[in-house]
């Protein structure tokens, strides 16, 4: 596995990887994973709503623990409780946008739900072994079959579609939320809007990269293509690239190197590309 880091011949190496099912159904899942989680995060980072995309991660872990606990599909809690939470954010906050407090006390309680629903799915029956918090915790989107590469492809297709539909009087709401409040813009309901998405798209990348990991892929993206870029649509563009192209590479060197999870290569790549870009725009700015 590992010559396709090595080899003289790259496509024969791509072509082999893509020979297995897993690696083909992991590339068709993340793709509709990350193009969405991409476009996600440029907005997450410029609403300065990055905490909120973390706690709406911890959600997810305890939506799925629920799930598990009563012996029901896990992405049914996934969805549920993270589309709920986004909505629930969005009501206790100040125009949609929930301050500190309200996502910290949130938080908060999400832990404390988890840890019952933890010892509830641990003790009952329907636990069998960890496997499936694991899954919840760390990802495993190696572990996708083909039906569910082709529901993430449909739902990541659909907070895609939404969401760049909603982009303009987003951007301009999120910008300058009086005049766009004069303009009559319907500034909370887009924020209760992008909420709702954003808790899909946790959902979606948690199958990617697990509910404790999640932050890396709903902000790094979009704090990268804010370093490079002010200009929004470019921004988002980026911000996709960056998603896609962490996620391609991230699977690539853990198909090339087993012993490293999906997980932790994917926010690698992707940590590594804002270190890269921090450091050189830093440098920039002093030698100006």
């Amino acid at each position: 596995m590992t010559q396709i880091l090595v080899t003289a011949n790259p496509i024969s190496a791509v072509s082999d990887m893509l020979s297995h099912p897993f690696m083909r159904y992991a590339f068709i899942s993340g793709t509709g994973i990350a193009v969405p989680a991409g476009l996600l995060s440029y907005f997450i980072v410029l609403r300065r709503q990055v905490f909120t995309g973390d706690a709406l991660g911890h959600a997810a872990f305890t939506g799925a623990l629920a799930a598990l606990a009563i012996g029901a599909d896990l992405r049914l809690g996934l969805f549920a409780i993270t589309v709920a939470g986004g909505l629930l954010l969005g009501v206790l906050g100040n125009k949609a946008r929930a301050d500190d407090v309200v996502i910290g006390s949130f938080f908060a309680w999400m832990l404390g739900l988890g840890v019952l629903f933890l010892s509830i799915f641990t003790t009952s029956h329907s636990a069998g072994n960890g496997a499936g918090g694991v899954r919840v915790l760390f990802g495993s989107i190696f572990g996708l079959d083909l039906v569910q590469a082709q529901v993430s492809v449909a739902i990541g297709a659909g907070i895609t579609i939404a969401l760049l539909a909603m982009a303009r009087p987003l951007l301009f709401a999120t910008i300058d939320e009086a005049v766009a409040e004069a303009r009559r813009i319907p500034v909370r309901l887009l924020g209760y809007t992008f909420l709702v998405l954003v808790g899909l798209g946790t959902g979606q990348a948690t199958q990617a990269v697990g509910a404790l990991l999640i932050l890396g892929l709903l902000a790094t993206p979009g704090g990268i293509a804010q370093r490079l870029t002010t200009r929004p649509y470019v921004g988002l563009l980026l911000s996709c690239l960056v998603a896609v192209g962490s996620l391609w590479v991230g699977l690539t060197l853990s198909y090339a190197l087993p012993s490293w999870p999906p997980s932790f290569s994917i926010l690698a790549v992707a940590s590594s590309a804002y270190v890269v870009v921090l450091v050189s725009s830093n440098a920039m700015r002093i030698l100006a």
